[in-house]
């Protein structure tokens, strides 16, 4: 009979490694449309609310995205140690194809492992800190960088204590930033109404 039993337990700890490896190899799963009651996770405001580009997790153990009202707070909770680390699949918004900065798009998403980021520029994010500007086109970073100042990394790349650090002053004057129209926008049009 022990035999038995340990050959089945054998076989029970086989499948389960199997299914293991099947769900980590599993493509991500795609991105939520963003709807007026996705909630922020660290400000508790509607996401829809903010300017700038967004985020949002999608974990195994959630049925619902995990929302950021920017980019960056979707990279601090990718690097802060008391949030759950069953991540699946991490989505910005793609400011490329951006209707405006005031009005980031609600579909337009970018793996966020695959975007190109603006940061140190003037832009600032939903909450009024420094933003992690994502692009899908890198050419579209360099852009943005070119004329709202900052430099252009990748996911990887992305420097923890730009991230980490308090610097949630708002800006000076509200500053709407020329590049968070879509790729081929008139730029006489996105300089008009533009504060500096």
């Amino acid at each position: 009979m022990k035999p038995l039993f340990w050959a089945a337990l054998s076989g029970a700890l086989l499948l389960a490694g199997c299914q293991d490896r099947d769900a980590a190899s599993a493509p991500p799963p795609p991105p939520v449309e963003l709807t007026a009651s996705a909630v922020g996770h660290y400000c508790g405001m509607r996401v829809v609310e903010h300017s700038g580009p967004k985020g949002q997790i999608i974990l195994s153990s959630r049925k619902e995205p995990v929302w950021f009202s920017s980019a960056r707070d979707a990279f601090s909770f990718t690097m802060l140690p008391e949030e759950a680390k069953d991540i699946r699949a991490i989505y910005v918004s793609d400011m490329a194809k951006a209707p405006s900065w005031d009005k980031p798009g609600t579909a337009n998403w970018v793996d966020a492992k695959q975007a190109s980021y603006v940061i140190a520029s003037r832009a600032r994010g939903g909450m009024g800190a420094d933003e992690a500007v994502p692009f899908s086109d890198p050419e579209a970073a360099k852009r943005f960088a070119a004329e709202n100042g900052g430099r252009v990394v990748g996911f990887s790349e992305m420097p923890r204590d730009y991230i980490l650090s308090a610097s949630a002053e708002p800006p000076a004057a509200d500053h709407h930033p020329q590049a968070g129209h879509p790729a081929g926008h008139d730029a006489g049009a996105a300089k008009k109404g533009h504060h500096h």
